[in-house]
C-alpha cells in the first residue's frame, strides 16, 4: 500500500511541477528582469522602436532620441535586438542592439512575438497567367491543296565558244615545261 502511495504522491508532484514550468513561460520571465537594467540610445539620430526583433516583419511603434534612457527587458537569441519598455506608451519595444548601450547588469534572453499575417498574399498576376492560357482555335481537318503549275525554263543553243584559244597554248608549254623538268630531275639525281 505504501508503494501505491509513493508512486501517487510522485505522480502529483511531477504533474505539479510541469503545470508551474508551463505557467512561467518567456513572457513570465519578463516579469521578474531585472527593474534596474537600462538601455541608452548612443546613435547620433532618432531610432526606430519596433514591434518585433526586425525591420521587416514588425512595424514601427515609435521612435527614441539620442541619449533617452528606457528600461531594458530582454535581448533576442542571437542578441541583434534589445526588448525596451517604451515610455510613451509603456509598451513593449525593440530597438536594434548596436544603437543602445545597456548598463546594470546582463539581459535575459526573450523569444520574439508572433509576427501577424500578411496583409496581401503574393499571387500570380492574372494578365501574365492568361498569356500562357491558351486554347488552340478549332478550324476544320487540313485539306489537299494542289500545288501551283510547275514552270519548266527551256534553254536555247546559243553560239559555240571557241575551242582552244590562248588557254589552250598556255596549257600545252606549261605541260612540256614541266615534263622537261622531271626529265632533269631524275637524270641529275642519279
Amino acid at each position: 500500500m505504501k508503494r501505491f502511495w509513493f508512486k501517487t504522491l510522485w505522480w502529483v508532484l511531477a504533474v505539479s511541477g510541469l503545470g508551474v514550468g508551463m505557467l512561467i513561460g518567456v513572457k513570465q520571465v519578463e516579469a521578474y528582469q531585472d527593474p534596474s537594467i537600462f538601455a541608452t540610445v548612443i546613435y547620433t539620430e532618432e531610432i526606430n522602436v519596433r514591434g518585433g526583433p526586425s525591420t521587416i516583419y514588425y512595424p514601427i511603434i515609435g521612435r527614441l532620441s539620442p541619449g533617452a534612457v528606457v528600461p531594458a527587458l530582454g535581448v533576442s537569441p542571437g542578441r541583434e535586438w534589445v526588448q525596451i519598455t517604451y515610455p510613451p506608451t509603456g509598451a513593449t519595444g525593440w530597438v536594434y542592439a548596436i544603437y543602445v548601450s545597456i548598463s546594470g547588469g546582463e539581459l535575459l534572453v526573450v523569444e520574439a512575438p508572433a509576427t501577424s499575417t500578411p496583409p496581401v498574399t503574393a499571387t500570380i498576376d492574372a494578365t501574365l497567367a492568361a498569356a500562357f492560357n491558351f486554347e488552340p482555335t478549332p478550324s476544320r481537318l487540313p485539306t489537299f491543296t494542289p500545288p501551283p503549275p510547275l514552270d519548266i525554263p527551256h534553254f536555247t543553243e546559243g553560239p559555240a565558244p571557241a575551242k582552244g584559244g590562248v588557254l589552250g597554248y598556255f596549257a600545252v608549254v606549261l605541260f612540256i615545261l614541266g615534263a622537261l623538268g622531271l626529265i632533269a630531275s631524275v637524270i641529275l639525281r642519279k
